[in-house]
């Protein structure tokens, strides 16, 4: 891509890390991003059609595959899908159990979701970087669209917009699940009465304000530090992609021992984005 569009090493590594951007621009109206300047200009509610698109169809995917072994389950011999399906359900189930301390009938679904497609997007950069890219340009071209306007990631988690939306989920549960099991004046007791606690009144008053700023930024750092984590680790290893992309044929020999390593990197970041959301739902269900 980068020698067919007469790119610098600077151009190929920006083409590539840049979203397919639709959106509200100030002088072309509802359109798609020629550049990062026009997605910024684009303003908060631009949409990345590649992390939309990408993000709901490997979540068919993996709901095509479950629903097929399920219906496909027998009390026989199983085959390798129904295996594979059971395994995972297994270990996300005996994961849940070990770590969520409440009851719940939508943890294990929910973990399970998570796992499997979180895995699923960060598998997505295995693939040469450059394959599906240009595809996408030539699709483009045949619309009649300039190739080096053609944006296209393929990896939904390198995206923080998707990476955020997944953690402002889990936040989202987390306020529920607390104020479904210890109700609103639980909530705000969580936030205002610890970690300083005192027997007398007066002094537990004075201790409100430090409490809650103390609480308050814990309670955010949750969904912040769950969408960085995942974020940062696939951004990184998908940047190296890309820098091992640009030596051309030679890029074989580094692509394979980095993408093998890689599959631990990817298979791990899906099991800590999964284990710290039942382990945050688990607190939130906890009474002291």
């Amino acid at each position: 891509m980068a020698a067919g569009n007469n790119l610098t090493s600077t151009e190929y590594i920006q083409h590539h890390l840049q979203s397919l951007t639709f959106g509200l621009h100030p002088d072309r109206g509802w359109t798609i991003a020629h550049s990062a300047d026009e997605a910024a200009e684009m303003g908060f509610w631009a949409l990345h059609l590649d992390t939309i698109g990408w993000s709901i169809a490997l979540g068919l995917l993996f709901i095509w595959l479950f629903r097929k072994a399920a219906k496909a389950a027998t009390t026989g011999v199983p085959g390798g899908l129904q295996n594979f399906v059971e395994l995972m359900v297994e270990f996300v189930d005996n994961s849940v159990k070990e770590t969520f301390h409440g009851k719940s009938s939508l943890i294990a679904p929910l973990s399970l979701t998570i796992f499997c497609w979180v895995f699923l997007m960060n598998l997505m950069d295995l693939i040469p970087v450059d394959f599906l890219p240009m595809i996408a340009q030539k699709i483009g071209v045949m619309f009649g669209a300039d190739p080096a306007h053609v944006y296209f990631k393929i990896v939904p988690t390198t995206d923080v917009n998707a990476t955020l939306g997944m953690a402002l989920s889990v936040f989202g549960l987390i306020i529920f699940y607390t104020i479904k099991e210890k109700g609103v004046g639980g909530l705000i007791g969580d936030l205002t009465l610890h970690p300083f606690s005192s027997s007398n009144r007066v002094i537990q008053t004075l201790f409100i304000p430090v409490n809650f700023l103390l609480e308050a930024v814990t309670l955010l750092a949750k969904p912040i530090s769950l969408a960085l984590r995942l974020f940062g680790n696939m951004y990184a290893g998908e940047l190296i992609f890309i820098l091992i992309a640009m030596v051309g044929l030679w890029q074989l020999p580094l692509h394979f021992p980095w993408a093998v390593f890689h599959v631990l990197i990817i298979t791990l970041q899906a099991f800590i984005f999964m284990m710290l959301t039942i382990v945050y739902l688990s607190m939130a269900v906890e009474k002291h």
